[in-house]
């Protein structure tokens, strides 16, 4: 794997990447890696991967597809 070290990071930068890890369980290291997973992700997505990767989260949690009428009554529900 390869190395890549990062230099002047921000005081408060770095701040906010400590408490992130923590909040996530993870190193520093890891939450950099995460953080830039998600970054280079964000850029063009594959559609499918993103839909599948829900799909597995749907069936992890045990939840139902959402349906038309689900999506009507929520959105009748926030209306005035």
């Amino acid at each position: 794997m390869a190395t890549v070290t990062i230099k002047n990071i921000p005081d408060d930068l770095y701040e906010r990447l400590k408490r992130m890890a923590v909040a996530h369980r993870r190193s520093v290291n890891s939450e950099v890696i995460v953080c830039l997973e998600r970054a280079v992700v964000s850029e063009g997505g594959d559609a499918t991967a993103i839909l599948s990767r829900a799909d597995d989260l749907r069936t992890r949690l045990a939840l139902q597809p959402v349906t038309e009428e689900a999506l009507s009554k929520a959105k009748d529900a926030g209306r005035p």
